[in-house]
């Protein structure tokens, strides 16, 4: 059967960080140089007791406030930052939002290629007749895995979680994907600790790397420079391999949407990929990097802003750690706009 995205929320927790409060902390950089450098004026954090579960329940109320909740027959949760090692944090979630239990619910690690991951199981599930309406949801609290002293990460990331609906429809919407894996790249953009080839090290060593920036094994470690090589070799390729998919042209686009990792890269991208400014979205100011959550907020942005609108072709493309990339282009569904703009009223 095919596949639409039908709504879509999302949820930022309360506690901000400002590029005053790093400036202050750190007396390195000033708040204008953080935000000429990433784009990024503040980002939400979670609270010390607040986790990717918490964020995503919030989420799905949201969701729900704006649609009917019910009828949802499966549970897909994005996540790196999950509640425990087992169970899945998709079956918390089930029992938190008091879905039916004759639903499948599974967990998926994947960080920036999340949310279009994500779509591809879902519209798969949808077309292999095991579901009708699947419930997606990107929420990533990457501040956690964050030494107190990286300035450099802690001015990129925040936390956030998105919530989906993706249904069957009489039309398909979601149209073909590309896909990209290159597990050498694993080691730039890595926790090491914690998980059972190198367990949590509560003695781990602090690392200081050649501009002041410290983590320990047990943290989030970015090799910027070799993340950026990655990227711009990876998109513009994958960004191809979508319009080839879809026999389309860059300019048959109506928007594009890619991964909102630093306004940096995103412009670097754009220009070599050569889609005009007005069809491309660059906005994290308020927000900074939330890893699977970006395009969703992403798109949900677009949409309340008018700038995509219901029957838009728009192209999604996110990238990152593992490496993984992935691209699909969607058409925008009446309902999608609808509870977007809904979203605004309560």
């Amino acid at each position: 059967m095919p596949a639409q995205i039908e709504a879509t929320a999302f949820y930022l927790p309360q506690n901000v960080c400002t590029n005053q409060e790093l400036a202050d902390t750190f007396g390195r950089w000033s708040p204008k140089k953080i935000l000429q450098k990433t784009g990024i004026e503040s980002r939400h954090v979670t609270g010390p007791d607040e986790t990717a579960l918490d964020l995503a329940e919030h989420a799905c109320r949201k969701l729900f406030a704006t649609i009917d909740g019910n009828g949802i027959d499966y549970v897909l949760f994005c996540t790196q930052s999950p509640e425990y090692y087992l169970p899945s944090t998709a079956c918390l979630l089930q029992e938190r939002l008091g879905l039916d239990k004759t639903i499948g619910a599974l967990d998926f690690n994947l960080g920036c290629s999340g949310f279009v991951g994500g779509l591809a199981l879902a519209k798969g599930l949808i077309a292999g007749g095991m579901a009708k309406r699947v419930l997606l949801i990107t929420s990533e609290t990457y501040t956690k895995h964050i030494h107190p002293q990286d300035l450099a990460n802690r001015t990129i990331f925040g936390d956030a979680a998105a919530a989906s609906i993706i249904t069957s429809c009489d039309e398909e919407q979601i149209g073909a994907f590309a896909f990209g894996t290159d597990g050498s790249g694993a080691e730039n953009l890595i926790v090491r600790n914690g998980g059972l080839r190198h367990r949590y090290d509560p003695k781990a060593p602090d690392i200081e790397d050649d501009s002041g920036n410290i983590h320990t094994d047990n943290n989030l470690y970015m090799n910027g420079p070799e993340i950026f090589n990655f990227t711009i070799e990876a998109v513009p390729v994958l960004v191809s391999q979508v319009l080839a998919n879809n026999h389309i042209e860059i300019d048959d686009l109506d928007f594009v949407i890619f991964h909102q990792a630093n306004k940096f890269i995103l412009e670097y991208l754009r220009k070599v990929v050569k889609i005009p400014k007005d069809k491309f979205h660059i906005d994290m100011t308020n927000t900074g990097n939330t890893v699977s959550a970006t395009i969703p907020i992403a798109l949900h942005q677009c949409i309340s802003q008018g700038r995509v609108k219901q029957g838009d072709r728009v192209m999604l493309i996110g990238f990152g750690v593992g490496y993984s990339w992935a691209g699909v282009v969607t058409r925008i569904s009446q309902s999608l706009v609808e509870s977007v703009l809904s979203g605004q009223e309560t």
